[in-house]
């Protein structure tokens, strides 16, 4: 398909192509391949993650989308943490199923929503003609339009990144974050409260050498503090002295969804503790609205865009560990009061 809409991927802006030269006939065509391949690519959290990781090695000056692939595999760990011994102890099958579609929801709608745009830009590269009057066919938010258009001309790479994460936490805010189901069941629960306040929720970085490195989310029900916790996450994937050393990781290892990809490379050497992915939970159905995805009605956004305050340590290798025997302490005093409730000592 791609062989077929256009040559190469250098583009002169002065002599590219213009959008109204595209006939109809070629804009359904690759209306048409892009939701073939975002159907595929849409399967579950490993065929996003590698999706987006792939989409990476062809178009480096997108960094969001290795920033969205390690977040993804992220995502993966927190959906198999579900089925260890811990969260079983402490957990209730129902809860760990609303949690479980929560990460889901969020993983799917993003990528639902950001592929398009992906694919888009990379096509127009290919055919030398700013093709974002597509996106439309797609749902996405006149604020990403224009930001892909600005995009096009400047190439500002920190912008279109920074916008990206803009768009994808107010994406997720209403459909998922505040579904009257999610926020009775998970936002408003023990176990959400109580990772919040000890940050059992953070998104991890590992390296080959056995090393975590990352940022906890805090008080993940606020746009604001979603969105500085996606540009910290960016200047470590990408300004710190480390970003070598995560995507060695990323090409290295395969995103099986289990927190063992890279607790094996611990020195203190692991056991399996979560199952890979595609053995915990099978591909499941969507039902979000398309029409709730224009969440943009002429906001002002330009604080968002400022630095990321970048404070305290993000070696989080040591500190991982202590929170996970913490969660296995918790787990376990739960489990033995309900015990002792039950015998009635």
């Amino acid at each position: 398909m791609i062989a077929r809409l256009g040559k190469g991927n250098d583009r002169n802006r002065g002599d590219g192509m213009d959008f109204e030269k595209i006939d109809q006939h070629q804009a359904s065509l690759l209306t048409a391949e892009i939701k073939r391949r975002l159907k595929r690519a849409n399967y579950d959290n490993i065929s996003r993650t590698n999706a987006y990781f792939h989409y990476y090695l062809r178009n480096p000056e997108i960094q969001w989308s290795l920033l969205a692939s390690m977040v993804s595999r992220n995502a993966g760990y927190n959906m198999t943490d579900l089925h260890s011994s811990c969260y079983v102890a402490a957990l209730d099958e129902r809860l760990r199923r609303e949690l479980f579609l929560t990460y889901e929801d969020a993983n799917w709608l993003i990528f639902s929503d950001a592929f398009p745009q992906l694919l888009i830009y990379e096509y127009s590269k290919i055919m030398d003609c700013p093709l974002f009057p597509l996106l439309k066919a797609f749902s996405v938010s006149p604020f990403m339009i224009r930001e892909w258009q600005m995009f096009w001309e400047s190439q500002d790479i920190e912008r279109i990144l920074t916008s990206l994460i803009i768009n994808e936490q107010h994406l997720i805010h209403r459909p998922v974050i505040h579904h009257p189901v999610f926020r009775r069941e998970v936002f408003t629960s023990f176990v959400y409260r109580f990772q919040d306040v000890f940050h059992f929720s953070t998104v991890l970085f590992p390296t080959l050498k056995g090393e975590l490195f990352g940022y906890s989310v805090y008080n993940f029900k606020r746009k604001a503090s979603r969105i500085e916790l996606g540009k910290k996450l960016a200047w470590l994937l990408f300004q710190s002295r480390w970003k070598d050393d995560f995507l060695l990781f990323a090409s290295s290892v395969p995103h099986t969804g289990s927190r063992f990809d890279y607790e094996k490379y611990f020195p203190d050497k692991r056991i399996r503790q979560t199952p890979i992915l595609r053995m915990a939970f099978p591909a499941i159905p969507h039902h979000i609205d398309a029409s709730k995805r224009n969440w943009f009605h002429g906001q002002n956004l330009n604080k968002y865009y400022s630095a990321p305050v970048i404070r305290g340590r993000s070696e989080l290798t040591d500190w991982h560990r202590k929170k996970r025997n913490q969660m296995k302490l918790i787990s376990s005093l739960k489990e033995f009061w309900e015990v002792q409730k039950k015998t009635g000592k």
